[in-house]
């Protein structure tokens, strides 16, 4: 029975991969095809990432879009870590749940709603539409996304590490920045390459925030799309799914190297 649960479940697996990966493989495909369109695979060729990289307002929409999710990624991990320190510190534990909560209903809410709120906000204080509009959208939905991702680190933390720095006489700042930092840090690191990815490819609120002379990827290809999907979007969707492949690999290739790291210091340890 249970070999036989084993199989189902491993095949249920693959189809579900299957159905996330195919429309990506599809569309990654299709950007070797000589055609214009998606209808027929007529041969092979690199004509539409040569058209891509010809493309300067495209390329200009790309690196501002990178430049707009590093800093907002960064701002928001910043902030996150220390609401996340400040959320797991409260002593009374009603407050902490309060803000726990707080912080989970933005995670939930509709980007739609989050949007059109960010956009009524910048119209009655009267900031302008543009790249910095969009850059505080993007640093307030990412920081619950860095807290959610902090927190199960510090929760996890072994508090005697703490006592034991005190009774040796360390001061708070020394606790942070050599026990509770380095502890936290793969929570900082997953916070931050989640926070980059939701920024790199949003859309609902970036459509709300954003205003003449500046624009996203997301809203590029929407307002390209509205004319005709063109292969040189299959193109640059390919590039960025590698480009987010690699982020993702290397992190988790950085966390293991992390763990062995750690494990070889635990061993090394008791063995002196």
């Amino acid at each position: 029975m249970t070999r036989r649960n084993t199989k189902f479940g491993s095949f249920y697996l693959v189809i579900v991969f299957l159905v996330l990966y195919a429309p990506i493989l599809f569309l990654m495909a299709y950007s070797f095809n000589s055609g214009e369109t998606m209808n027929h695979f007529e041969g092979v060729t690199l004509d539409h990432y040569s058209a891509l990289f010809s493309d300067s307002r495209l390329l200009g929409i790309m690196i501002d879009t990178v430049i707009l999710a590093i800093i907002s990624a960064t701002i928001a991990t910043i902030i996150g870590t220390l609401g996340a320190l400040v959320i797991y510190y409260l002593k009374n534990e009603r407050t902490r749940r309060v803000a726990l909560n707080l912080n989970n209903v933005l995670l939930v809410s509709p980007d739609v709603i989050i949007g059109a709120s960010l956009l009524i906000l910048f119209t009655m204080v009267g900031f302008q539409l543009g790249f910095f509009s969009v850059l505080l959208s993007h640093i307030a939905f990412n920081i619950p996304i860095v807290v959610l991702m902090v927190l199960p680190q510090l929760t996890e933390m072994n508090q005697s590490l703490i006592v034991a720095a005190r009774d040796l006489g360390a001061n708070s700042r020394q606790i942070l920045s050599r026990i509770i930092l380095p502890i936290i840090t793969p929570g900082i690191l997953s916070g931050f390459f989640m926070a980059f990815t939701y920024s790199l490819d949003d859309f609902a609120v970036t459509f709300f925030v954003t205003g003449n002379g500046f624009s996203t990827l997301s809203v590029e290809i929407f307002s390209r799309a509205r004319r005709g999907v063109s292969l040189e979007i299959n193109a640059l969707s390919t590039l960025i799914f590698f480009v987010s492949l690699a982020l993702v690999l290397g992190n988790f290739f950085l966390q293991k190297k992390r763990h062995h790291n750690a494990k070889q210091i635990i061993v090394g340890g008791s063995l002196q």
